[in-house]
């Protein structure tokens, strides 16, 4: 009697065309565990977005779909250009929206079904993201590979051009002398 469903036993005489129905309740909201768990998925959700805005260096923030165009030698016509792009080519932003992810409600975190269905989202999202750090990986290798090149052609020419600088004035000088000498010979 005091747990809410109410029943007329006398109606229920085991014929087929006596029944009965009972209407559903209405549930008393997100368990505590569920409620705390939604709060800090649209927080740590929130910091994503934040920290992708954040994240840019000298005006160029390549995780929102920023160009950076790095010329390797010094008339630009060995460069490469590096930028988050969708599958099209399109320039892609690293946004929660972009990764099919929004902010939940509670009715998204009331179902065990609905749950599900946010799981598949986010491993789609952890997918499309190792896939442009993996793009922006291979960049980041060619960069240091001319980046080694370039000191290890540096480091050559400063050695040839410290060794026309430090030159032995000594022995300069005698064979400067040597060449007079047979000149004038």
């Amino acid at each position: 009697p005091g747990d809410g469903i109410k029943a007329d036993l006398a109606a229920v005489t085991g014929k087929p065309t006596d029944n009965a129905t009972l209407a559903a309740g209405t549930g008393g909201g997100l368990s505590s565990v569920r409620q705390s768990l939604l709060t800090q998925f649209n927080s740590l959700l929130t910091q994503i977005d934040k920290a992708a805005t954040d994240s840019g260096y000298n005006g160029v923030n390549l995780l929102n779909g920023d160009a950076l165009k790095l010329n390797f030698n010094e008339n630009g016509t060995s460069s490469i250009e590096i930028q988050t792009k969708d599958p099209s080519g399109a320039p892609f932003p690293i946004t929660s929206a972009n990764l099919g992810i929004g902010t939940q409600l509670s009715t998204d975190f009331a179902s065990n079904s609905t749950l599900d269905a946010l799981a598949l989202t986010v491993t789609t999202a952890l997918t499309t993201l190792r896939t442009q750090a993996s793009d922006l990986g291979s960049s980041l290798s060619v960069v240091q590979t001319r980046q080694d090149f370039t000191k290890s052609m540096i480091n050559t020419l400063q050695t040839g051009a410290d060794n026309l600088v430090l030159a032995d004035s000594n022995q300069e000088g005698a064979n400067l002398l040597a060449l007079q000498t047979r000149q004038s010979l």
